[in-house]
Protein backbone atom coordinates (compact mmCIF):
# COMPACT_ATOMS: atom_id res chain seq x y z
CA UNK A 1 0.00 0.00 0.00
CA UNK A 2 1.27 3.42 -0.69
CA UNK A 3 2.08 5.34 2.33
CA UNK A 4 0.27 8.75 2.77
CA UNK A 5 -1.19 10.79 5.08
CA UNK A 6 -4.41 11.09 6.47
CA UNK A 7 -6.74 11.53 3.96
CA UNK A 8 -10.02 13.22 3.31
CA UNK A 9 -12.11 12.73 0.28
CA UNK A 10 -12.55 16.29 -1.45
CA UNK A 11 -16.05 16.46 -3.84
CA UNK A 12 -13.72 16.26 -7.13
CA UNK A 13 -12.31 12.86 -5.79
CA UNK A 14 -15.89 11.22 -4.67
CA UNK A 15 -16.56 9.46 -8.06
CA UNK A 16 -12.44 7.89 -7.98
CA UNK A 17 -13.55 6.52 -4.16
CA UNK A 18 -16.96 5.19 -5.02
CA UNK A 19 -14.82 3.42 -7.93
CA UNK A 20 -12.64 2.44 -5.20
CA UNK A 21 -15.41 0.96 -2.91
CA UNK A 22 -16.69 -1.08 -5.98
CA UNK A 23 -13.20 -2.43 -6.54
CA UNK A 24 -13.29 -3.67 -3.00
CA UNK A 25 -16.75 -4.69 -2.95
CA UNK A 26 -15.63 -7.12 -6.07
CA UNK A 27 -12.60 -8.26 -4.23
CA UNK A 28 -14.69 -8.92 -1.48
CA UNK A 29 -16.86 -11.18 -3.42
CA UNK A 30 -14.07 -13.25 -4.94
CA UNK A 31 -11.55 -13.65 -2.04
CA UNK A 32 -11.08 -16.74 -0.54
CA UNK A 33 -9.72 -18.07 3.03
CA UNK A 34 -5.72 -18.72 2.87
CA UNK A 35 -3.67 -19.95 5.37
CA UNK A 36 -2.42 -16.86 6.43
CA UNK A 37 -5.72 -15.45 7.21
CA UNK A 38 -5.99 -17.91 10.06
CA UNK A 39 -4.92 -17.00 13.45
CA UNK A 40 -3.30 -20.28 15.64
CA UNK A 41 -3.73 -19.50 19.04
CA UNK A 42 -0.77 -20.08 21.19
CA UNK A 43 -1.27 -22.04 23.92
CA UNK A 44 1.27 -20.36 26.20
CA UNK A 45 0.02 -16.73 25.42
CA UNK A 46 -3.53 -18.33 25.58
CA UNK A 47 -3.45 -19.77 29.20
CA UNK A 48 -1.49 -15.75 30.19
CA UNK A 49 -4.65 -13.98 28.82
CA UNK A 50 -7.17 -16.32 30.63
CA UNK A 51 -5.26 -15.56 33.95
CA UNK A 52 -4.25 -12.43 33.28
CA UNK A 53 -8.25 -11.52 33.08
CA UNK A 54 -9.82 -14.12 35.71
CA UNK A 55 -7.63 -12.75 38.50
CA UNK A 56 -9.22 -9.23 37.77
CA UNK A 57 -12.86 -10.26 38.15
CA UNK A 58 -12.50 -12.12 41.06
CA UNK A 59 -10.86 -8.99 42.62
CA UNK A 60 -14.01 -7.06 40.91
CA UNK A 61 -16.21 -9.87 42.82
CA UNK A 62 -14.76 -10.10 45.68
CA UNK A 63 -15.31 -7.07 46.77
CA UNK A 64 -19.03 -6.84 45.64
CA UNK A 65 -18.90 -10.19 47.80
CA UNK A 66 -17.53 -8.48 50.66
CA UNK A 67 -19.83 -5.65 50.43
CA UNK A 68 -22.87 -7.45 49.85
CA UNK A 69 -21.95 -9.69 53.01
CA UNK A 70 -21.20 -6.66 54.90
CA UNK A 71 -24.30 -4.69 53.74
CA UNK A 72 -26.10 -5.00 57.40
CA UNK A 73 -23.11 -4.13 59.29
CA UNK A 74 -22.48 -1.06 57.35
CA UNK A 75 -25.47 0.37 57.01
CA UNK A 76 -25.26 0.34 61.28
CA UNK A 77 -21.86 1.71 61.20
CA UNK A 78 -22.65 4.32 58.58
CA UNK A 79 -26.01 5.48 59.96
CA UNK A 80 -26.10 4.34 63.42
CA UNK A 81 -28.83 6.52 64.13
CA UNK A 82 -31.18 5.47 62.06
CA UNK A 83 -34.24 2.78 62.01
CA UNK A 84 -33.41 -0.77 60.54
CA UNK A 85 -35.40 -0.23 57.48
CA UNK A 86 -33.31 2.93 56.50
CA UNK A 87 -29.92 1.48 57.41
CA UNK A 88 -30.63 -1.75 54.68
CA UNK A 89 -32.15 0.82 52.35
CA UNK A 90 -28.45 3.05 52.93
CA UNK A 91 -26.32 0.21 52.42
CA UNK A 92 -28.18 -1.22 49.46
CA UNK A 93 -28.44 2.20 47.86
CA UNK A 94 -24.71 3.22 48.29
CA UNK A 95 -23.96 -0.31 46.72
CA UNK A 96 -26.50 1.36 43.36
CA UNK A 97 -24.49 4.43 43.74
CA UNK A 98 -21.32 1.98 42.42
CA UNK A 99 -23.36 1.12 39.25
CA UNK A 100 -24.42 4.79 38.79
CA UNK A 101 -20.53 5.70 37.56
CA UNK A 102 -20.25 2.35 35.45
CA UNK A 103 -22.08 3.94 32.34
CA UNK A 104 -19.44 6.77 32.68
CA UNK A 105 -16.41 4.31 32.99
CA UNK A 106 -17.80 2.46 30.09
CA UNK A 107 -18.20 4.71 27.76
CA UNK A 108 -14.66 6.67 28.42
CA UNK A 109 -12.51 2.96 29.14
CA UNK A 110 -14.47 1.41 26.57
CA UNK A 111 -13.15 4.45 23.87
CA UNK A 112 -9.38 4.49 25.34
CA UNK A 113 -9.53 0.21 25.06
CA UNK A 114 -10.48 0.71 21.40
CA UNK A 115 -7.54 2.94 20.78
CA UNK A 116 -4.52 2.58 23.24
CA UNK A 117 -5.09 -1.47 23.83
CA UNK A 118 -6.78 -3.76 26.11
CA UNK A 119 -3.79 -4.56 28.24
CA UNK A 120 -3.66 -1.05 28.99
CA UNK A 121 -6.73 0.06 30.20
CA UNK A 122 -7.20 -3.53 32.34
CA UNK A 123 -4.33 -2.52 34.44
CA UNK A 124 -5.88 0.56 35.18
CA UNK A 125 -9.02 -0.25 36.15
CA UNK A 126 -7.92 -3.18 38.41
CA UNK A 127 -5.20 -0.57 40.31
CA UNK A 128 -8.18 1.56 41.02
CA UNK A 129 -10.40 -1.01 42.15
CA UNK A 130 -7.77 -2.32 44.37
CA UNK A 131 -7.10 1.07 45.89
CA UNK A 132 -10.94 1.81 46.39
CA UNK A 133 -11.85 -0.88 48.21
CA UNK A 134 -8.47 -0.78 50.67
CA UNK A 135 -9.48 2.71 51.39
CA UNK A 136 -12.93 1.69 52.73
CA UNK A 137 -11.18 -0.50 55.29
CA UNK A 138 -9.31 2.42 56.53
CA UNK A 139 -12.33 4.92 56.42
CA UNK A 140 -13.64 6.59 59.59
CA UNK A 141 -17.22 5.90 61.18
CA UNK A 142 -19.98 7.97 61.81
CA UNK A 143 -19.08 8.18 65.05
CA UNK A 144 -15.50 9.64 64.07
CA UNK A 145 -16.62 12.24 61.52
CA UNK A 146 -20.26 12.16 61.81
CA UNK A 147 -22.03 12.75 58.15
CA UNK A 148 -19.17 12.57 56.05
CA UNK A 149 -18.30 9.34 56.51
CA UNK A 150 -21.15 8.05 54.93
CA UNK A 151 -20.49 10.81 51.70
CA UNK A 152 -16.58 9.66 51.70
CA UNK A 153 -17.84 5.87 51.57
CA UNK A 154 -20.18 7.09 48.54
CA UNK A 155 -17.49 8.93 46.85
CA UNK A 156 -15.15 5.64 47.01
CA UNK A 157 -18.29 3.30 45.73
CA UNK A 158 -18.22 5.90 42.59
CA UNK A 159 -14.54 5.37 42.06
CA UNK A 160 -15.19 1.16 42.27
CA UNK A 161 -17.92 1.75 39.89
CA UNK A 162 -15.76 3.74 37.20
CA UNK A 163 -12.82 1.06 36.91
CA UNK A 164 -15.66 -1.79 36.93
CA UNK A 165 -17.18 -0.08 34.19
CA UNK A 166 -14.01 -0.76 32.16
CA UNK A 167 -12.95 -4.18 33.55
CA UNK A 168 -15.83 -6.63 32.54
CA UNK A 169 -16.35 -4.97 29.11
CA UNK A 170 -12.60 -5.14 28.90
CA UNK A 171 -12.10 -8.71 30.44
CA UNK A 172 -14.74 -10.24 28.15
CA UNK A 173 -13.28 -8.21 24.59
CA UNK A 174 -9.60 -9.69 25.87
CA UNK A 175 -10.62 -13.33 26.21
CA UNK A 176 -12.79 -13.60 23.23
CA UNK A 177 -10.31 -12.30 20.96
CA UNK A 178 -7.27 -14.47 22.25
CA UNK A 179 -9.92 -17.25 22.00
CA UNK A 180 -9.97 -19.88 19.16
CA UNK A 181 -13.36 -20.06 17.43
CA UNK A 182 -14.31 -23.66 18.50
CA UNK A 183 -13.99 -22.89 22.62
CA UNK A 184 -14.69 -19.46 23.06
CA UNK A 185 -17.68 -20.17 25.32
CA UNK A 186 -15.73 -22.24 27.19
CA UNK A 187 -12.57 -20.08 27.82
CA UNK A 188 -14.69 -16.49 28.54
CA UNK A 189 -17.23 -18.46 30.71
CA UNK A 190 -13.91 -18.84 33.22
CA UNK A 191 -14.57 -15.05 33.23
CA UNK A 192 -17.04 -15.70 35.57
CA UNK A 193 -16.27 -18.61 37.19
CA UNK A 194 -13.74 -16.33 38.56
CA UNK A 195 -16.08 -13.69 39.32
CA UNK A 196 -18.17 -16.13 41.43
CA UNK A 197 -15.17 -17.72 43.31
CA UNK A 198 -14.38 -14.09 44.17
CA UNK A 199 -17.39 -13.47 45.61
CA UNK A 200 -18.14 -16.84 47.32
CA UNK A 201 -14.05 -15.50 48.71
CA UNK A 202 -15.22 -12.75 49.57
CA UNK A 203 -18.99 -14.08 51.03
CA UNK A 204 -16.36 -16.62 52.86
CA UNK A 205 -13.74 -14.97 54.27
CA UNK A 206 -16.62 -12.66 56.23
CA UNK A 207 -18.71 -15.23 57.46
CA UNK A 208 -15.59 -16.66 58.50
CA UNK A 209 -14.80 -14.02 60.45
CA UNK A 210 -18.39 -13.58 61.87
CA UNK A 211 -17.71 -17.22 63.17
CA UNK A 212 -14.70 -16.95 65.11
CA UNK A 213 -15.10 -13.35 66.14
CA UNK A 214 -17.92 -11.78 68.20
CA UNK A 215 -20.52 -9.55 66.93
CA UNK A 216 -18.64 -6.94 69.21
CA UNK A 217 -16.02 -6.91 67.34
CA UNK A 218 -17.43 -7.08 63.48
CA UNK A 219 -19.44 -3.72 64.43
CA UNK A 220 -15.74 -2.30 66.00
CA UNK A 221 -13.44 -2.85 63.71
CA UNK A 222 -13.74 -6.66 61.98
CA UNK A 223 -15.36 -5.42 59.29
CA UNK A 224 -12.25 -3.35 58.17
CA UNK A 225 -10.68 -6.15 57.88
CA UNK A 226 -11.81 -8.26 54.14
CA UNK A 227 -11.48 -4.64 52.39
CA UNK A 228 -8.30 -4.31 53.61
CA UNK A 229 -7.22 -7.32 52.39
CA UNK A 230 -8.57 -6.09 49.04
CA UNK A 231 -4.66 -4.17 48.39
CA UNK A 232 -2.36 -7.24 48.39
CA UNK A 233 -5.05 -9.45 46.68
CA UNK A 234 -4.85 -6.46 43.78
CA UNK A 235 -0.78 -6.28 43.62
CA UNK A 236 -0.82 -10.17 43.03
CA UNK A 237 -3.92 -9.93 40.04
CA UNK A 238 -1.85 -6.72 38.43
CA UNK A 239 1.32 -8.66 37.97
CA UNK A 240 -0.97 -11.59 36.29
CA UNK A 241 -2.41 -8.98 34.18
CA UNK A 242 0.87 -6.95 33.08
CA UNK A 243 2.85 -9.69 32.04
CA UNK A 244 0.15 -10.24 28.86
CA UNK A 245 0.22 -9.28 25.59
CA UNK A 246 -2.45 -7.47 23.77
CA UNK A 247 -4.87 -9.83 21.61
CA UNK A 248 -3.70 -10.84 18.02
CA UNK A 249 -6.77 -9.29 16.80
CA UNK A 250 -6.49 -6.06 18.69
CA UNK A 251 -3.05 -5.35 17.06
CA UNK A 252 -4.05 -6.28 13.57
CA UNK A 253 -6.77 -4.19 13.55
CA UNK A 254 -4.65 -1.19 15.08
CA UNK A 255 -1.60 -1.78 12.31
CA UNK A 256 -4.32 -1.64 9.63
CA UNK A 257 -5.48 1.76 11.03
CA UNK A 258 -2.19 3.18 11.07
CA UNK A 259 -1.18 2.04 7.78
CA UNK A 260 -2.62 5.62 5.95
CA UNK A 261 -0.84 7.80 8.61
CA UNK A 262 2.93 9.20 8.72
CA UNK A 263 2.60 10.52 11.96
CA UNK A 264 2.12 13.96 11.18
CA UNK A 265 -1.67 14.07 10.87
CA UNK A 266 -1.59 16.62 8.31
CA UNK A 267 -4.69 16.09 6.11
CA UNK A 268 -4.13 16.40 2.51
CA UNK A 269 -6.72 16.52 -0.93
CA UNK A 270 -7.19 12.43 -2.26
CA UNK A 271 -5.36 12.35 -5.58
CA UNK A 272 -4.22 9.07 -5.75
CA UNK A 273 -5.96 5.69 -5.82
CA UNK A 274 -3.84 4.51 -3.02
CA UNK A 275 -5.14 7.78 -1.17
CA UNK A 276 -8.90 7.01 -1.25
CA UNK A 277 -8.14 3.34 -0.72
CA UNK A 278 -6.54 4.81 2.87
CA UNK A 279 -9.11 6.89 3.03
CA UNK A 280 -11.83 4.25 3.41
CA UNK A 281 -9.65 1.91 5.46
CA UNK A 282 -9.22 4.63 8.01
CA UNK A 283 -13.39 5.26 7.92
CA UNK A 284 -13.50 1.17 8.28
CA UNK A 285 -11.05 0.52 10.18
CA UNK A 286 -10.58 3.35 13.17
CA UNK A 287 -12.59 2.85 16.47
CA UNK A 288 -15.61 4.99 16.35
CA UNK A 289 -16.36 7.87 18.88
CA UNK A 290 -19.30 7.62 20.91
CA UNK A 291 -22.35 9.37 18.43
CA UNK A 292 -20.85 7.07 15.53
CA UNK A 293 -20.65 3.87 17.81
CA UNK A 294 -24.59 3.95 18.78
CA UNK A 295 -25.53 5.43 15.75
CA UNK A 296 -24.11 2.78 13.91
CA UNK A 297 -25.00 -0.27 16.13
CA UNK A 298 -28.26 0.79 18.02
CA UNK A 299 -29.97 -2.31 17.38
CA UNK A 300 -26.67 -4.46 18.91
CA UNK A 301 -26.58 -1.65 21.66
CA UNK A 302 -30.48 -2.12 22.38
CA UNK A 303 -30.28 -6.30 22.24
CA UNK A 304 -27.30 -6.50 24.19
CA UNK A 305 -28.78 -4.13 26.85
CA UNK A 306 -32.12 -6.34 27.10
CA UNK A 307 -29.96 -9.14 28.03
CA UNK A 308 -27.92 -8.12 30.00
CA UNK A 309 -30.38 -6.46 32.54
CA UNK A 310 -31.93 -10.07 32.31
CA UNK A 311 -28.96 -11.82 33.48
CA UNK A 312 -28.19 -9.29 36.53
CA UNK A 313 -31.81 -8.55 37.78
CA UNK A 314 -31.30 -12.25 38.94
CA UNK A 315 -27.79 -12.79 39.05
CA UNK A 316 -27.58 -10.34 41.71
CA UNK A 317 -30.70 -11.46 43.41
CA UNK A 318 -28.75 -14.50 44.52
CA UNK A 319 -25.36 -12.70 45.68
CA UNK A 320 -26.18 -9.26 46.38
CA UNK A 321 -29.34 -9.30 47.39
CA UNK A 322 -29.95 -12.59 49.30
CA UNK A 323 -28.05 -12.03 52.57
CA UNK A 324 -30.46 -9.34 52.92
CA UNK A 325 -33.56 -10.79 52.36
CA UNK A 326 -32.52 -13.97 54.33
CA UNK A 327 -31.97 -11.59 57.28
CA UNK A 328 -34.59 -8.98 57.20
CA UNK A 329 -37.31 -10.99 55.16
CA UNK A 330 -37.25 -14.24 56.38
CA UNK A 331 -35.69 -13.69 59.89
CA UNK A 332 -32.52 -15.46 59.69
CA UNK A 333 -29.41 -14.30 61.80
CA UNK A 334 -26.79 -12.33 59.99
CA UNK A 335 -24.88 -15.34 60.35
CA UNK A 336 -26.84 -18.02 59.10
CA UNK A 337 -28.24 -15.57 55.98
CA UNK A 338 -24.35 -15.46 55.48
CA UNK A 339 -23.77 -19.21 55.57
CA UNK A 340 -26.53 -20.42 53.61
CA UNK A 341 -26.09 -18.53 50.28
CA UNK A 342 -21.99 -19.77 50.68
CA UNK A 343 -21.95 -23.05 49.00
CA UNK A 344 -24.61 -22.18 46.73
CA UNK A 345 -22.23 -19.51 45.68
CA UNK A 346 -19.61 -22.90 44.52
CA UNK A 347 -22.13 -24.67 42.98
CA UNK A 348 -23.16 -21.42 41.13
CA UNK A 349 -18.97 -20.88 40.04
CA UNK A 350 -18.67 -24.67 39.38
CA UNK A 351 -21.47 -24.87 36.65
CA UNK A 352 -20.71 -21.50 35.08
CA UNK A 353 -18.34 -23.56 32.17
CA UNK A 354 -21.15 -25.63 31.82
CA UNK A 355 -22.49 -22.77 30.21
CA UNK A 356 -20.06 -21.76 27.80
CA UNK A 357 -19.49 -25.44 27.28
CA UNK A 358 -23.37 -25.85 26.42
CA UNK A 359 -22.92 -22.36 24.41
CA UNK A 360 -20.29 -23.91 22.08
CA UNK A 361 -22.46 -26.76 20.83
CA UNK A 362 -25.68 -25.95 20.60
CA UNK A 363 -25.52 -22.56 20.45
CA UNK A 364 -25.52 -19.49 22.09
CA UNK A 365 -28.81 -18.06 20.98
CA UNK A 366 -30.13 -21.03 22.56
CA UNK A 367 -28.75 -21.29 25.65
CA UNK A 368 -29.85 -17.69 26.00
CA UNK A 369 -33.66 -18.42 25.34
CA UNK A 370 -33.04 -21.51 27.82
CA UNK A 371 -31.36 -19.11 30.38
CA UNK A 372 -35.08 -17.09 30.20
CA UNK A 373 -37.22 -19.59 30.39
CA UNK A 374 -35.43 -21.00 33.39
CA UNK A 375 -36.13 -17.51 34.80
CA UNK A 376 -39.47 -17.40 34.22
CA UNK A 377 -40.10 -20.49 35.49
CA UNK A 378 -38.25 -20.93 38.72
CA UNK A 379 -39.00 -17.60 40.26
CA UNK A 380 -41.89 -18.08 41.93
CA UNK A 381 -41.20 -21.69 43.46
CA UNK A 382 -37.63 -20.33 44.73
CA UNK A 383 -39.10 -17.69 46.74
CA UNK A 384 -42.12 -19.86 47.96
CA UNK A 385 -39.06 -22.24 49.25
CA UNK A 386 -37.07 -19.41 50.57
CA UNK A 387 -40.29 -18.68 52.43
CA UNK A 388 -41.18 -21.94 53.86
CA UNK A 389 -38.74 -21.45 56.66
CA UNK A 390 -36.69 -24.72 56.49
CA UNK A 391 -32.82 -24.47 55.89
CA UNK A 392 -33.76 -27.54 53.56
CA UNK A 393 -36.13 -25.51 51.46
CA UNK A 394 -33.99 -22.35 51.78
CA UNK A 395 -31.40 -24.07 50.22
CA UNK A 396 -33.46 -25.95 47.65
CA UNK A 397 -34.81 -21.81 46.32
CA UNK A 398 -31.61 -20.32 46.26
CA UNK A 399 -30.23 -23.51 44.29
CA UNK A 400 -33.17 -23.06 41.85
CA UNK A 401 -32.20 -19.66 40.86
CA UNK A 402 -28.88 -20.81 40.01
CA UNK A 403 -30.22 -22.77 36.91
CA UNK A 404 -31.03 -19.02 35.17
CA UNK A 405 -28.21 -17.41 37.01
CA UNK A 406 -24.98 -20.00 35.81
CA UNK A 407 -26.99 -20.17 32.04
CA UNK A 408 -27.14 -16.58 31.88
CA UNK A 409 -23.73 -15.44 32.95
CA UNK A 410 -21.73 -18.49 31.31
CA UNK A 411 -23.27 -18.02 28.06
CA UNK A 412 -23.07 -13.88 28.05
CA UNK A 413 -19.43 -13.68 28.38
CA UNK A 414 -18.97 -14.72 24.48
CA UNK A 415 -21.89 -13.73 23.21
CA UNK A 416 -22.37 -10.48 23.98
CA UNK A 417 -18.98 -9.31 22.63
CA UNK A 418 -19.10 -10.94 19.46
CA UNK A 419 -22.09 -8.56 18.64
CA UNK A 420 -19.77 -5.94 17.61
CA UNK A 421 -16.41 -5.70 15.28
CA UNK A 422 -13.08 -5.38 16.75
CA UNK A 423 -12.52 -1.73 16.51
CA UNK A 424 -15.70 -0.94 18.10
CA UNK A 425 -15.79 -3.74 20.78
CA UNK A 426 -14.78 -2.92 23.67
CA UNK A 427 -16.54 0.59 23.64
CA UNK A 428 -19.64 -0.98 22.38
CA UNK A 429 -19.78 -3.52 25.63
CA UNK A 430 -18.79 -0.73 27.53
CA UNK A 431 -21.55 1.42 26.87
CA UNK A 432 -24.53 -1.13 26.71
CA UNK A 433 -23.23 -3.88 29.18
CA UNK A 434 -22.69 -1.00 31.66
CA UNK A 435 -25.73 0.89 31.31
CA UNK A 436 -27.62 -2.59 31.56
CA UNK A 437 -25.94 -3.15 35.01
CA UNK A 438 -26.00 0.18 36.29
CA UNK A 439 -30.36 0.36 35.86
CA UNK A 440 -30.99 -3.28 36.82
CA UNK A 441 -27.65 -5.47 38.15
CA UNK A 442 -26.77 -2.66 40.69
CA UNK A 443 -30.75 -1.42 41.70
CA UNK A 444 -31.76 -5.27 42.20
CA UNK A 445 -31.85 -5.66 45.89
CA UNK A 446 -33.00 -1.77 46.32
CA UNK A 447 -36.11 -2.26 44.04
CA UNK A 448 -36.63 -5.72 45.56
CA UNK A 449 -36.68 -5.01 49.11
CA UNK A 450 -38.47 -1.56 48.16
CA UNK A 451 -41.29 -3.49 46.32
CA UNK A 452 -40.98 -6.08 49.87
CA UNK A 453 -41.54 -2.91 52.28
CA UNK A 454 -44.15 -1.31 50.15
CA UNK A 455 -46.62 -3.97 49.54
CA UNK A 456 -45.59 -6.98 52.40
CA UNK A 457 -45.43 -9.36 49.61
CA UNK A 458 -42.24 -11.83 50.16
CA UNK A 459 -43.05 -13.10 46.50
CA UNK A 460 -42.38 -9.53 45.34
CA UNK A 461 -39.00 -9.88 44.61
CA UNK A 462 -40.48 -13.02 41.97
CA UNK A 463 -42.56 -10.54 39.89
CA UNK A 464 -39.94 -8.55 39.23
CA UNK A 465 -37.64 -11.12 38.35
CA UNK A 466 -40.76 -12.63 35.79
CA UNK A 467 -40.98 -9.52 33.95
CA UNK A 468 -37.53 -8.51 33.01
CA UNK A 469 -36.66 -12.15 32.47
CA UNK A 470 -39.70 -12.01 29.70
CA UNK A 471 -37.72 -8.81 28.01
CA UNK A 472 -34.79 -11.10 28.01
CA UNK A 473 -36.88 -13.77 26.24
CA UNK A 474 -37.73 -11.59 23.22
CA UNK A 475 -34.00 -10.28 22.86
CA UNK A 476 -32.90 -13.95 23.16
CA UNK A 477 -34.55 -14.89 19.72
CA UNK A 478 -32.87 -11.48 18.21
CA UNK A 479 -29.18 -12.47 19.56
CA UNK A 480 -26.85 -13.17 16.69
CA UNK A 481 -25.35 -16.63 16.66
CA UNK A 482 -21.69 -17.13 16.95
CA UNK A 483 -21.00 -20.14 18.18
CA UNK A 484 -17.98 -21.25 16.28
CA UNK A 485 -17.46 -18.66 14.27
CA UNK A 486 -15.10 -15.92 13.73
CA UNK A 487 -15.83 -12.60 15.48
CA UNK A 488 -16.88 -9.76 13.35
CA UNK A 489 -14.06 -7.96 11.85
CA UNK A 490 -11.71 -10.74 12.11
CA UNK A 491 -10.26 -13.63 10.74
CA UNK A 492 -10.56 -17.32 11.84
CA UNK A 493 -9.01 -18.46 15.01
CA UNK A 494 -8.05 -21.74 15.97
CA UNK A 495 -6.18 -23.79 18.27
CA UNK A 496 -3.58 -25.71 15.92
CA UNK A 497 -1.83 -25.67 12.63
CA UNK A 498 -3.86 -29.03 11.58
CA UNK A 499 -7.16 -27.33 12.18
CA UNK A 500 -6.04 -24.64 10.08
CA UNK A 501 -5.39 -26.35 7.21
CA UNK A 502 -8.10 -28.06 7.58
CA UNK A 503 -10.55 -25.35 7.82
CA UNK A 504 -8.54 -23.63 4.52
CA UNK A 505 -9.30 -27.31 2.87
CA UNK A 506 -13.03 -27.03 3.44
CA UNK A 507 -13.75 -23.65 3.94
CA UNK A 508 -16.73 -24.10 1.09
CA UNK A 509 -18.34 -27.40 3.28
CA UNK A 510 -18.09 -25.68 6.34
CA UNK A 511 -21.17 -25.41 7.96
CA UNK A 512 -20.19 -23.04 10.55
CA UNK A 513 -18.08 -20.79 8.13
CA UNK A 514 -19.91 -18.60 5.92
CA UNK A 515 -16.94 -17.08 3.39
CA UNK A 516 -19.04 -14.83 2.14
CA UNK A 517 -20.06 -13.22 4.93
CA UNK A 518 -16.38 -13.48 6.48
CA UNK A 519 -14.94 -10.80 3.82
CA UNK A 520 -17.79 -8.69 3.61
CA UNK A 521 -17.19 -7.50 6.96
CA UNK A 522 -13.66 -8.39 7.21
CA UNK A 523 -10.89 -4.97 7.12
CA UNK A 524 -9.87 -4.03 3.76
CA UNK A 525 -6.51 -4.38 4.67
CA UNK A 526 -7.14 -7.92 4.47
CA UNK A 527 -9.16 -7.55 1.71
CA UNK A 528 -6.76 -5.24 -0.39
CA UNK A 529 -4.17 -8.38 -1.22
CA UNK A 530 -2.89 -9.78 -4.08
CA UNK A 531 -4.80 -12.34 -5.49
CA UNK A 532 -4.23 -15.72 -4.95
CA UNK A 533 -3.54 -18.13 -8.29
CA UNK A 534 -7.20 -19.65 -7.27
CA UNK A 535 -8.99 -16.27 -6.72
CA UNK A 536 -7.69 -15.20 -9.85
CA UNK A 537 -8.78 -17.57 -12.06
CA UNK A 538 -12.03 -17.08 -9.95
CA UNK A 539 -11.71 -13.70 -11.31
CA UNK A 540 -11.09 -13.88 -14.95
CA UNK A 541 -14.00 -16.53 -14.94
CA UNK A 542 -15.78 -13.95 -13.23
CA UNK A 543 -14.64 -11.48 -16.22
CA UNK A 544 -15.23 -13.64 -19.20
CA UNK A 545 -18.72 -14.78 -18.08
CA UNK A 546 -19.03 -10.51 -18.09
CA UNK A 547 -17.79 -10.49 -21.46
CA UNK A 548 -19.75 -13.04 -22.70
CA UNK A 549 -23.01 -11.11 -21.25
CA UNK A 550 -21.92 -7.64 -22.55
CA UNK A 551 -21.72 -9.15 -26.18
CA UNK A 552 -24.73 -10.61 -26.29
CA UNK A 553 -26.06 -7.32 -25.00
CA UNK A 554 -24.78 -5.47 -27.63
CA UNK A 555 -25.59 -7.65 -30.12
CA UNK A 556 -29.25 -7.61 -28.97
CA UNK A 557 -28.90 -4.24 -29.33
CA UNK A 558 -27.59 -3.95 -32.19
CA UNK A 559 -30.20 -6.11 -33.57
CA UNK A 560 -32.76 -3.79 -32.26
CA UNK A 561 -31.44 -0.80 -33.59
CA UNK A 562 -31.36 -2.62 -37.71
CA UNK A 563 -34.88 -3.25 -37.10
CA UNK A 564 -35.61 0.35 -36.01
CA UNK A 565 -33.86 1.83 -39.08
CA UNK A 566 -35.83 -0.71 -41.15
CA UNK A 567 -39.34 0.14 -39.53
CA UNK A 568 -37.85 3.78 -40.10
CA UNK A 569 -37.19 3.09 -44.15
CA UNK A 570 -40.81 1.31 -44.38
CA UNK A 571 -42.99 3.95 -43.23
CA UNK A 572 -41.13 6.42 -44.94
CA UNK A 573 -41.66 4.19 -47.95
CA UNK A 574 -45.87 4.32 -46.97
CA UNK A 575 -45.78 8.33 -46.63
CA UNK A 576 -44.39 9.17 -49.87
CA UNK A 577 -46.68 6.57 -51.49
CA UNK A 578 -50.02 8.22 -49.94
CA UNK A 579 -48.46 12.12 -51.22
CA UNK A 580 -47.96 10.73 -54.58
Amino acid sequence: MQESVTTTISRKDKAAARAERRRLAAMRGRRRLRMDDVTVVDESALKKAVWGSVVGNFMEWYDVGVYGYLAVILGRVFLPDASGTIQNLFSLGVFAVTFVARPLGGIILGQLGDRLGRKQVLAFTLLMMAAATFLIGILPTYGMIGALAPALLIVLKLAQGFSTGGEYAGATTFITEYAPDKRRGFYSSLLDLGSYLGFAAGAGFVGALQVMTSEGFMYSWGWRIPFLVSLPLGMVALWFRTHIEDTPAFVEAQAAAQEEQDGNGATTPVTRLGDVEDAIIATENGPLGLGALVKTYWRELGIVFVLVAAANTIAYALTSYMPTYLTTTLGYDAVHGNLLTLPVLVVLALLVPVSGWLGDRIGRRHVAVMAALAGVLTAVPAFLLMGHGQVWSTVLGLLLLVVPVFLWVGNQSSSLPAMFPTHSRYGGMGISYNLAVAAFGGTAGLIMEALVASTGDRLAPAYWIIAVELLGLLAATQLRESARQPLLGSMPTVASEDEAQELVAQQEENPDLDVEELFATAPVSVIAQEPSAQEAAVEVSVAEQAEQDAREALRRAEAATAEARRAEELARAREEAVQV
